[in-house]
């Protein structure tokens, strides 16, 4: 089951998982849109509607794939929000720290913490009362460092944009929890661990392209593609003595 899947690597973790022989359930805010993605990937998957923030929805999905599967053996709490501002114009004066709007730190405190809790609790209950799963919370670099904001000042040297704390904060959340819930639920047969990506490059500005490929020692920045392979090995039995760690896959990126 993967969290947040229409995203741009939600939709990548499933195709992952599904081309590795799982069932995949395709969960996402949007139900009809991840049921035609599932049909997509093939006719043994599954496609719902999920909100990741009410325990109800929660239980409702985990309801409807039991009964559909019968089992659930791997969760990847994908889902998660990344600052956008509705009005670009606005968006270096509302980032700066000094200005965040509150509202916008709740949400991402809801999607990005909460969601995972959520989830984690009613999932990783079943997995623990049937002696067995995987849980995989992805985080990000910015979980583990501070955002470097230099990074977001275009060749003339303006700041265009700035980092907020919501999304290191609650990735920095998600890091603990996971180490929380592998030492609860060790003995119960249930593993957790966390995948931290780095950025992917996905239509961003030239500049800021050049300015985070710089900082990795690869030199460049990733593919939405980079971290299938890291995602099966945390959800298949290859990772089996693996639990509470974090596995960083950001090409170097928190190396120096």
């Amino acid at each position: 089951m993967v969290t947040g899947a229409l995203g741009l690597l939600g939709k990548k973790h499933c195709e992952a998982l599904a081309a590795a022989g799982a069932h995949v359930v395709v969960a996402d805010l949007d139900g009809e849109s991840a049921g035609t993605f599932a049909d997509r990937l093939g006719e043994q998957h599954l496609g719902i509607g999920l909100d990741v923030t009410d325990k109800n929805s929660v239980q409702e999905a985990a309801q409807q794939v039991t009964a559909r599967f019968g089992r659930i053996d791997v969760l990847v709490n994908n889902a998660a929000i990344n600052d956008r501002f509705e009005h670009p114009a606005m968006a270096k004066e509302l980032s700066a720290f000094e200005n965040y709007p509150l509202d916008a730190f709740r949400l991402s405190i809801d999607v990005n913490i909460t969601g995972v809790f959520l989830c984690s609790q009613v999932i990783g209950t079943l997995m623990a009362q049937q002696g067995s799963g995987s849980i995989i919370n992805i985080a990000s670099t910015y979980g583990m460092v501070g955002p470097d904001q230099n990074i977001y000042r275009n060749d003339a040297g303006e700041q265009t944009f700035y980092k907020s704390a919501a999304y290191p904060i609650t990735k920095g959340a998600v890091l603990n929890f996971t180490r929380f819930l592998a030492a609860y639920w060790g003995h119960r047969g249930v593993r957790v661990n966390t995948l931290s990506p780095g950025g992917v490059e996905h239509q961003q500005q030239e500049f800021f392209i050049r300015n985070y490929s710089a900082k990795t020692l690869l030199g460049r920045m990733a593919t939405a593609s980079d971290y299938q392979g890291a995602l099966v090995f945390l959800a298949s039995e290859a990772s089996t003595y693996m639990t509470g760690a974090n596995l960083v896959v950001d090409g170097g990126w928190t190396a120096i």
